[in-house]
């Protein structure tokens, strides 16, 4: 005779003995400890309230994945990301030196600003600094731009009548007379470079700001 799938099922013998175990060590844990005073005494621990932030090791293009551990805005530790799929968890010499780059004692924390023939730095604050190097682009660009350029180009010519693609494809004639002159609107004297840290989408920014500024030197700092 079948049984009905709506019986209850008798537990097996392995689960009997989870459940004795279990409930067993519960009770005698309850027993035996002040739960209160052992949340208390976990405070003071030494990774309590600490938070993880998974980040990317900035010293070249492999991308590796990094798993940053912060207490109160404090850089405690940094290790390799082990679920990351590029080097799931390991990290070369570089990498592993990142926190210790981080919290060197000589690390600038400010933008520091020599001026023309000083012997000296001195600080200054980030707007001050982004507003010198905006100057200084502004500067740069205005006295090397290049509006136009006299080059060897063919004319392309196209049959105005019907549809062209199909009936006359457009077709490049080359002209007599010598070199015309075209716009190219850019400057030859500023060069942008890309990080390894960046990502698609910061690079898709900076990739417009280059272009809108004229700039035809961009390049990315793996390929050095």
């Amino acid at each position: 005779m079948k049984e009905s799938p709506d019986a209850p099922q008798n537990p097996s013998r392995r689960e009997l003995f989870k459940l004795t175990f279990g409930g067993g060590s519960g009770l005698a844990l309850g027993g035996l400890l002040n739960v209160p005073a052992m949340r208390a005494a976990t405070q003071d621990l030494k990774l309590s309230q600490v938070s993880e932030f998974t980040t990317s090791c900035n010293f070249c293009s492999c991308g590796c994945g990094m798993v940053a551990a912060v207490r109160d805005g404090k850089l405690l530790k940094m290790e390799g990301d082990y679920d990351h799929i590029v080097n799931r968890g390991a990290l070369c010499v570089k990498g592993i030196s990142m926190h210790a780059t981080h919290a060197s004692p000589q690390r600038l924390t400010k933008p520091r600003y020599r001026a023309p023939g000083s012997d000296r730095w001195e600080d200054i604050s980030w707007e001050d600094a982004i507003a010198k190097v905006a100057q200084k682009i502004r500067k740069t660009r205005d006295e090397t731009w290049i509006a136009t350029e006299k080059v060897d180009v063919s004319d392309l010519v196209v049959d105005p009548a019907g549809d062209a693609r199909m009936q006359s494809p457009p077709k490049f004639v080359r002209q007599e007379g010598g070199l015309s002159e075209v716009p190219v609107n850019r400057t030859d004297a500023i060069g942008f470079m890309g990080g390894a840290q960046n990502t698609n989408e910061e690079c898709y920014l900076f990739q417009k700001a280059a272009r809108l500024l004229g700039l035809a030197y961009v390049e990315h700092q793996a390929r050095l």
